[in-house]
């Protein structure tokens, strides 16, 4: 107790972080110790009425929307187009503010975008698209590329072993083969790692089409080809069926009805199976939630901010969340140790439910529309209350810390969670329905703001460490005969510092 250095130690433990080295801060530890437990404080005593506003243009619409290294990041998938902000960035940070108009986003003639990666922390943005076969450009068949660029500019990223990243197409199949399509596409990255899954349609290898996951890893930094592959035939219906997020610079996550893990230390050769999860029930709609921005930092941006810097998330020891919208909206958090603590297991065999799940999950139930975002050790919940058989108009907002020292650090705020939770799902299959139970036990401290938001307007919440971001959007109806069209009147983003 009289060491201000032994507790500095065990409060970065409990809260799951670790000292960054050599940044050069000649603060005391005590004061770093008391610096670290009262911004674990402060998240209990949030206030969601304070905040600071930030209008955005009228005429924005975007249908995907993320806030990623205190930048907001807007795309409109059917016109191509797309806008990066700084969101009130710190003194110390780099900001990058661009707008792309229709048509120059890609600038390879006839292509179609389908899915684009920014990353402000490396200033890279990445642009997967197709382009018809030049051959026969009334077939299906396509050329895929990803074009990696500076996100302040056109020019070919410094770090970039190339332009452009050469994607392969799925073994196994021929030139009999009449039509290979991209259905969708998800662009991911992790500081020099960016994968592409790709859900095609072959077509010509049997009496239906097949659909095949298709997923690619390179190293961007240091080759433009790859032999990191992984694909499979899924069933019908595929789309967002399948989901993958990076854990940590080495591993790879895929989720389907099993969470299978991967190590993509050597993207030279096919991504090492490790170890496979199973899920408590079938899965569809899956979206994995793992922010990038809170796994790993370019260089350059840790020199940025070395005098700012004292202590940085575990990646052994942070929060996955992946949400399922079949047969019901399901959240599940799971601690990521399970994924790096493979003593004794087996890859070969898949570990059961009941095994891994409870001791180290919370899965959430909810019967309407759900918002989740999660950062580190804590995450953030919005989801829809109101009396039943009723349509759900306001969004309550949740903070969850599953950290180990969040029940001390919390000082009487919040509610403490440990005791087991039970959910009841209904799944239904081809000739039968089954009714399911499942118990979780994984504890965490909860505290619910006051303010509730209206289910129209908000349409996107994001966590960091420091910040929650809140995208919200007015909507006027106009009618044209029989028919209502909802046009944007004006969005904001607000920014609650904590």
């Amino acid at each position: 107790m009289s060491s201000s250095e032994l507790q500095y130690i065990i409060e970065l433990s409990g809260q799951r972080l670790l000292a960054v080295p050599n940044t050069g801060n000649r603060t005391p530890t005590s004061n770093r110790l008391q610096t670290l437990r009262d911004r674990a404080h402060a998240w209990f005593k949030f206030d969601m009425h304070s905040f600071k506003t930030i209008s955005l243009p009228e005429d924005l619409y975007a249908k995907k929307k993320l806030v990623t290294d205190g930048h907001l990041y807007l795309r409109d998938e059917g016109g191509d187009l797309a806008t990066i902000i700084p969101i009130l960035p710190k003194p110390s940070q780099r900001t990058i503010e661009r707008y792309w108009s229709a048509g120059t986003l890609c600038l390879v003639p006839y292509s179609t975008t389908l899915d684009v990666l920014m990353d402000p922390a490396q200033n890279l943005i990445a642009i997967v698209y197709s382009v018809p076969d030049e051959d026969d450009p009334l077939e299906s068949n396509e050329m895929v590329s990803i074009d990696l660029r500076t996100l302040d500019g056109d020019s070919v990223h410094p770090e970039a072993a190339g332009r452009t990243l050469i994607v392969s197409g799925p073994a196994g199949y021929d030139d009999n083969v009449d039509r290979i399509e991209t259905m969708c596409a998800k662009l991911k990255g992790c500081g020099r790692h960016i994968a592409l899954q790709r859900t095609l349609v072959v077509d010509g290898t049997g009496d239906r089409p097949e659909s095949v996951c298709h997923l690619q890893i390179w190293d961007w930094k240091n080759s433009t080809i790859s032999s990191s592959v992984l694909s499979d035939t899924v069933p019908y219906p595929f789309e967002d069926s399948i989901d993958f997020c990076f854990l940590g610079n080495n591993r790879l996550l895929v989720v389907t009805d099993y969470l299978k893990l991967y190590s993509i230390e050597d993207v030279s050769q096919t991504p090492q199976f490790l170890a496979c999860f199973q899920a408590p029930l079938p899965l569809s709609d899956v979206q994995c939630h793992l922010p990038v921005d809170d796994i790993e930092h370019s260089s350059s941006q840790l020199q940025m901010q070395t005098q700012q810097t004292m202590h940085t998330s575990d990646p052994t020891h942070r929060l996955l969340c992946f949400t399922s919208s079949y047969p019901t909206t399901l959240v599940f958090i799971i601690s990521t140790r399970i994924f790096f603590d493979l003593d004794g297991i087996v890859a070969t065999t898949p570990i059961p439910w009941d095994f891994w799940g409870p001791s180290n999950t919370r899965v959430f139930r909810y019967p309407y529309l759900c918002k989740v975002h999660v950062s580190g050790n804590r995450v953030l919940q919005a989801f829809t209350v109101g009396a039943p058989d009723t349509c759900p108009t306001e969004y309550d907002v949740h903070m969850m810390d599953f950290s180990p020292l969040a029940v001390p650090n919390r000082q009487g705020l919040g509610r403490v969670v440990k005791e087991p939770s039970t959910i009841q799902v209904t799944v239904l299959t081809s000739d039968s329905e089954e009714n399911l139970k499942i118990t979780t036990s994984l504890p965490y401290v909860e505290v619910i703001s006051d303010r509730k938001f209206n289910v129209r307007e908000l349409e996107g919440i994001w966590l960091d460490k420091d910040r929650i971001y809140l995208f919200n959007a007015n909507w006027d109806c106009d009618a044209v005969g029989s028919l209502q069209y909802l046009t944007s009147q004006s969005s904001r983003l607000e920014v609650i510092d904590v």
